[in-house]
């Protein structure tokens, strides 16, 4: 009996793990991001201009005709860059569909002004003198060569250039690779005959409140890396405290969603303030402010900033963490407190995926080495468990005998485990070690857009979303859509018949009260697991599988023969 308060005691602390872990703790350490400071002699604190805002919403096709647009082309990315302002706020991602259907439209990432949620990113200049005339949302950029045929694509930059009435000339430079990193160099020469201070400011807008998971597993909000440490956001903290600031020496800091990422990036060895503002009118902004720098009459100032927009591909994020020294880029998606876990976890799913060409694939044969490496422990957990199973008639006759003395019960129930070479606990472990592993494949499915609609067979074309079939319409044969909290769909099912299996082949409950108990647990996992990703779940029932097939192997093969020496020694 003890053997079955241990087991439920096993699966008691894995729901905790899974539900309770990054509730009470959060996903990372989070950076407490300082207040606004006093403005120092070198470097000024500023806010953004005032958001323009339509008084009327138009559709995004009309809103882009209504400027003039240099196109951007490139494997991954289309779309357009504003003229007036310099702006990129048209990026449409070409890998991903809304949904997964060959008529479903792109991903629109980044959406002009006048449009519904507008999304963009802007690279101004600011002078400490008012009087000075600097590049802002209003200003109309000249294309070096001419507009006609200008493109900005992988093998083509585009070139700008502004200058303004006291005959200081900026020229920009915009070039994009073949992902989602756009490079920003700016050049300004001073024809005055006085110095000029100037600072960059840079930011992402982004009108209207997202439309968030709300899962406590997943950060959606502002995010970035400020001085080597992760900082997290969520849009409620900025409406409530409109800035937060922070100085920082290299780092990023934008805007994530689930699967995208808008990022503003400086060169790793400028020194910034970053911020996460909110304006009225649910307009948020990440921002970042560069010091204050002396342009000499006659001489160049030169600064060179990058914009990631696009899809949190993890093995992108590492690479220009490599090539470009963006700092802990990869941290943009959310792999949680158990990252030195999740991280490798998900690389070995890609390899495989590469290898067999078919994420669900991926996850079997994962299982099936999960399997391999914890067979040992699992032929011991179930060895014990059987002597377990063969012990019941003594342990009941100790209860009888010596029910009204618990402390001689325990005793005697010590002397017994240890004679007959058993150990309650051994049956708990495997699901132990495995409850990590679990809680790793689950944020593994649930925040990396490599399984975003990796299709498996059959009716499964998303592994990061619920099986769509439901018992209650016979799979899709009735022409009614089941209830969503009352749909599950035909894995989950698989996976409490396999549950209910797997308990058969185990050790049964001697108290009738825990074998009803242990008979529900199947229903409520299948039941709890109908809305979890069907990644997840072909996982959990092919791991069943794997464990009956384990089962019905280990109770084939006889006793050790070490084992039963040791039993006659005893003896």
């Amino acid at each position: 009996m003890n053997d079955q308060k241990n087991l439920l005691l096993a699966i008691t602390l894995s729901l905790t793990i899974f539900f309770g872990f990054n509730y009470f703790f959060p996903s990372r350490p989070i950076e407490q991001v300082a207040q606004p400071t006093v403005q120092s002699a070198t470097t000024s604190i500023v806010t953004a201009p005032a958001i323009n805002q339509a008084a009327v919403l138009l559709p995004r096709d009309i809103a882009l005709k209504e400027d003039i647009r240099i196109p951007i082309k490139t494997p991954s990315v289309t779309g357009s860059l504003r003229l007036k302002g310099a702006i990129i706020d048209d990026v449409e991602l070409l890998n991903y569909k809304d949904i997964p259907e060959e008529k479903s439209p792109h991903v629109v990432l980044l959406a002009p002004q006048k449009t519904h949620r507008s999304y963009s990113a802007t690279f101004n200049w600011l002078a400490s003198d008012s009087a000075i005339e600097c590049p802002n949302e209003n200003t109309l950029w000249q294309v070096e060569g001419g507009k006609d045929g200008a493109v900005l694509s992988p093998d083509k930059a585009l070139k700008l250039s502004y200058t303004n009435k006291q005959g200081i000339r900026f020229e920009r430079t915009f070039t994009v690779d073949k992902n989602y990193l756009f490079t920003i160099t700016d050049h300004v020469t001073n024809a005055n005959p006085a110095a000029v201070h100037l600072q960059t400011l840079s930011h992402v807008t982004r009108v209207g409140t997202p439309v968030t998971n709300g899962f406590f597993v997943l950060h959606e909000g502002g995010v970035g890396v400020l001085n080597r440490s992760l900082s997290e956001v969520s849009y409620d903290d900025m409406k409530k405290k409109h800035q937060i600031q922070q100085q920082t020496t290299g780092g990023w800091i934008g805007f994530t969603d689930k699967y995208w990422l808008v990022a503003l990036i400086p060169s790793p060895k400028d020194t910034v303030n970053a911020s996460y503002l909110n304006h009225p009118g649910d307009v948020y902004q990440t921002q970042t402010t560069g010091q204050l720098q002396t342009v000499e009459p006659g001489k160049t100032l030169t600064v060179t900033q990058h914009l990631y927009a696009g899809a949190k591909v993890l093995s992108i994020l590492d690479s220009y963490e490599k090539s470009h020294g963006f700092d802990r880029f990869d941290l943009a998606v959310d792999f949680g407190w158990f990252y030195f876990l999740t991280k490798p976890l998900f690389y070995a799913l890609d390899f495989f995926h590469k290898l067999l060409g078919n994420m669900g694939l991926a996850i079997l044969l994962l299982t099936v080495l999960f399997k391999i490496a914890l067979f040992p422990l699992a032929n011991k957990s179930h060895r014990s468990m059987s002597r377990m199973k063969n012990l019941q008639p003594k342990m009941e006759k100790l209860k009888q005998t010596y029910g009204n003395d618990k402390m001689r019960m325990n005793q005697e129930l010590m002397n017994l485990y240890k004679k007959e070479n058993a150990n309650p606990m051994s049956g708990c472990l495997p699901m132990l070690v495995q409850a990590p592993l679990f809680f790793c494949l689950y944020k593994v499915f649930f925040v990396t857009i490599e399984m975003r609609q990796a299709p498996f067979f059959g009716w499964i074309h998303d592994l990061a979303s619920p099986d769509p079939t439901s018992f209650l319409n016979l799979f899709g044969l009735l022409p009614w859509d089941a209830p969503s909290f009352l749909a599950i769909g035909a894995w989950p099912l698989l996976m409490g018949v396999t549950m209910v299996v797997q308990q058969r082949l185990g050790p049964q409950p001697a108290d009738p009260q825990q074998a009803k108990l242990m008979m529900l647990m199947p229903i409520l996992f299948t039941y709890m697991f109908a809305s979890f990703p069907a990644g997840l779940v072909i996982y959990w029932a092919w791991s069943n599988i794997l464990t009956v097939l384990q089962q019905l192997y280990i109770n084939s093969r006889p006793e050790p023969v070490i084992e039963k020496k040791k039993a006659s020694k005893r003896k």
